[in-house]
C-alpha cells in the first residue's frame, strides 16, 4: 500500500472518530429539534450545543453568558453574569483515545508507519479547529487556544499508545524506535530498573483496583437506588426525548461519577457546589441540580461509612503482595531495605499521581455561582491516597513470610 494511500484511510478514519464525538450529542439534539421544536428555533443553536459539549469533553473551557431574560427565568444565583464550564464529560476523552489507539495499531501495522498517524492529527486537528470555530457565539464562547489543542492532543496520545503497542511486533524502523526509547535505561543499574519497573507496576495496579472496586459501588448504589432515581425522572417531566438527552448527557459523565466514588473511598470526598461536601463522615448539601443520578447520592451521615478506607488500603495491600516475587527474583532473596522501601514510596506516588489527576479532570466548574465549585478536591484526594498506598503498600510488602531484608549501613 503507498503513503498517499496510506495517508488517506488515516485522514477518513480521523475524521469519522471526530464525527463519532460530536455526533453522540447531535443527533439526539437534532432528533429533539425536528419532533418536539418548531421553525422558531433554528438548527444551528443545536450543532453549536453539540460542538460545545464535544469541547468540553475534551478539557476546553466554556465562557457562558446567559440571555437576560432566561437568567431570570432560571433564577440561578450568579446567572446573570458571565461564567465559566470547565468539568468535562470524560466519555468524550476515552472514546477518542480509545479511537486514536485503534488508528495508531492499524497505521503502524501498514507499511508507512509514520505517515498514517501524522496525516491522522493533521486532519483531526484541521476539524478541530473548524468546530471550535464554528462553534463562537456571544453566549457561548470556548476559550480558543484550548479548543484548538486539547482534543488534538487527546487524539494524538491515543494514536501514540496504539502505535507504542505495535513498536516490536512490526519489525524495522518500529523496532529502532523502540531502542532509541528506551536506550536511557541501559545505563541504570538493575536496581534502579527493577525498582522503577515495580513501582510503575504496582501503582498502575493499586489505581486501577481502586477505580474498578468504585465502578462496582457506582453500579450497586444505581440499581439499589433505582426507586429514587426514577422518582427524580417522573418530577422532571421531561417526556421521552427529554428523558432521553438527560440519560445520554449522565453517561458522558460516568466515568466522572466514578472518580468521585474514588474520592469518597479515599475518604475526602467531593463536592456539589461551593460549601458543600459528600463524604464518609457526612452528607452536607444545598441546592442540587435535580439530575437523575443523585438519587443514589447517599444523604445521611453512614455509622460505617470510614470502612470505605478499606477499598485503598486492600487496593495498595494486593499490589505490594503482586509485585514483591518478581522484585526479589531481580534483587535476590537478601535485597536490601532501601531498595524495598525506593520500591513501596515509589507504588503510592505513582498511585497518587493517578489518581490526583483523574479526580482534578472530573471535577470543575459546572455553572455560575456555587455551581463553580464540583468534584473532588484533586490536590488533596491525590495527597491523601499516596499516604493510605504508602501505608498499605508497605505492609503487603513485608507481608509474606520467608523473606528477609537487611538494612543497608
Amino acid at each position: 500500500m503507498n503513503r498517499t494511500l496510506i495517508a488517506l484511510l488515516a485522514a477518513l478514519e480521523a475524521f469519522i472518530a471526530l464525527a463519532i464525538g460530536v455526533g453522540i450529542s447531535l443527533v439526539p439534539l437534532s432528533l429533539m429539534w425536528a419532533v418536539q421544536f418548531d421553525s422558531g428555533v433554528s438548527w444551528d443553536v443545536f450543532y453549536r450545543a453539540s460542538a460545545d459539549i464535544w469541547l468540553v469533553g475534551h478539557g476546553v473551557d466554556l465562557k457562558m453568558t446567559l440571555d437576560p431574560v432566561l437568567a431570570a427565568a432560571v433564577n440561578l444565583p450568579g446567572g446573570d453574569k458571565p461564567f465559566l464550564i470547565s468539568i468535562a464529560p470524560l466519555s468524550f476523552s476515552l472514546l477518542t483515545i480509545l479511537l486514536g489507539v485503534r488508528l495508531g495499531r492499524k497505521s503502524f501495522e501498514s507499511g508507512a508507519r509514520f505517515v498514517g498517524p501524522l496525516s491522522a492529527v493533521a486532519t483531526f486537528g484541521f476539524f478541530t479547529i473548524l468546530i471550535a470555530l464554528s462553534a463562537v457565539h456571544v453566549n457561548a464562547t470556548p476559550v480558543m487556544w484550548m479548543a484548538v489543542s486539547f482534543p488534538t492532543a487527546i487524539f494524538a496520545l491515543g494514536v501514540f499508545i496504539g502505535a507504542r503497542g505495535e513498536v516490536g511486533h512490526s519489525g524495522g524502523r518500529a523496532e529502532r524506535v523502540q531502542k532509541k526509547v528506551v536506550g536511557w535505561a541501559t545505563g541504570l543499574s538493575s536496581q534502579v530498573k527493577a525498582v522503577l519497573s515495580a513501582s510503575l507496576r504496582g501503582g498502575l495496579i493499586t489505581a486501577a483496583l481502586v477505580i474498578g472496586a468504585s465502578a462496582i459501588a457506582l453500579s450497586i448504589l444505581i440499581i439499589a437506588n433505582f426507586a429514587s432515581i426514577l422518582g427524580i425522572y417522573e418530577g422532571l417531566q421531561g417526556g421521552g426525548g427529554g428523558s432521553l438527552i438527560l440519560t445520554a448527557a449522565q453517561l458522558m459523565f460516568m466515568p466522572n461519577f466514578v472518580m468521585w466514588v474514588v474520592s469518597w473511598f479515599i475518604g475526602t470526598g467531593f463536592a456539589l457546589g461551593a460549601g458543600s461536601s459528600v463524604s464518609p463522615v457526612g452528607t452536607d448539601l444545598g441546592l442540587v441540580p435535580a439530575l437523575p443520578i443523585l438519587g443514589a447520592m447517599p444523604t445521611n451521615d453512614l455509622a460505617f461509612g470510614f470502612l470505605g478506607l478499606l477499598v485503598p488500603l486492600l487496593a495498595a495491600f494486593l499490589a505490594a503482595w503482586f509485585i514483591r516475587p518478581a522484585l526479589l527474583r531481580t534483587l535476590g532473596p537478601d535485597v536490601s531495605f532501601r531498595w524495598i522501601s525506593l520500591t513501596v514510596l515509589g507504588i503510592a506516588l505513582v498511585a497518587g499521581i493517578l489518581i490526583g489527576l483523574l479526580a482534578w479532570a472530573s471535577g470543575g466548574a459546572a455553572g455560575p455561582g456555587r455551581l463553580a465549585e464540583v468534584g473532588p478536591n484533586a490536590l488533596r484526594t491525590g495527597g491523601i491516597a499516596a499516604l493510605e498506598f504508602l501505608i498499605a503498600a508497605s505492609l503487603g510488602m513485608y507481608a509474606r513470610s520467608g523473606v528477609t531484608t537487611t538494612k543497608q549501613k
